[in-house]
């Protein structure tokens, strides 16, 4: 379902960053990437490294962010949060983006609903795992509605959690549903070599990724 902006100058956001850099996970890892980061979010996984989205950001018009992205110059655009889902102009935001020729990702938590996404954006949805303690906010509807294009990210903090996703891959097709399923760690909360040796020996059909901006750039480092 796309959602048409016919008053850009009129419609706003909450947004906390608009920067450029690589992109740092998913497929598409190490590519140039414009990243509009929106404010708020309504989980509060026990390792999140975005706290400083959950309640600060500057109001800006849709127009003004497009101007911001077409000066940044980078065709790939992920929005991001926070949560972006929480602010119903996301929509148009998107869709504008779309229609400028940006290929745009959006990253979400799976808490909420994705149907009216437009369907050229690539979803990359975030199945929170038990020990994010934040399991039971998944809103697992959404996984009828995965494309090929989209993308589902497991983060895992322990063994329980590896297996907690690897029952889910099984149990909902989601190989069949998506057209990526992303396995990271924690980062310096497990060892990355443990979750490559637990999916090698289980032959789950999943892509491993690190981190890349947090390995380039000191953990804590905004705008990168």
């Amino acid at each position: 379902m796309s959602v048409k902006m016919t008053q850009p100058s009129a419609a706003t956001l909450v947004i906390n960053e608009i920067y450029k850099s690589v992109q740092g996970e998913s497929s598409h890892a190490g590519f140039p990437c414009t990243f509009v980061r929106l404010a708020y979010c309504d989980l509060r996984c026990v390792w999140c490294d975005s706290e400083h989205t959950f309640y600060k950001g500057d109001k800006m018009s849709l127009a003004t962010i497009l101007d911001e992205v077409k000066r940044l110059n980078v065709p790939m655009v992920e929005v991001t949060g926070g949560e972006p889902l929480l602010q119903p102009n996301v929509h148009p935001l998107m869709t504008a983006l779309a229609d400028q020729g940006c290929k745009v990702l959006l990253e979400t938590s799976g808490a909420h609903d994705i149907s009216p996404v437009d369907p050229r954006v690539h979803t990359i949805m975030d199945l929170k795992c038990p020990d994010s303690g934040m399991c039971g906010k998944n809103r697992l509807e959404n996984i009828p509605l995965l494309q090929k294009k989209d993308e589902v990210k497991f983060v895992l903090a322990s063994r329980k959690d590896y297996e907690w996703a690897r029952n889910m891959i099984a149990r909902h097709d989601i190989e069949k549903r998506a057209g990526e399923i992303l396995l990271s760690a924690v980062f310096t909360k497990i060892d990355p070599k443990q979750i490559v040796e637990w999916l090698l020996a289980d032959h789950l059909p999943v892509r491993f990724q690190l981190q890349m901006h947090k390995y380039i750039w000191e953990p804590t480092t905004r705008g990168v």
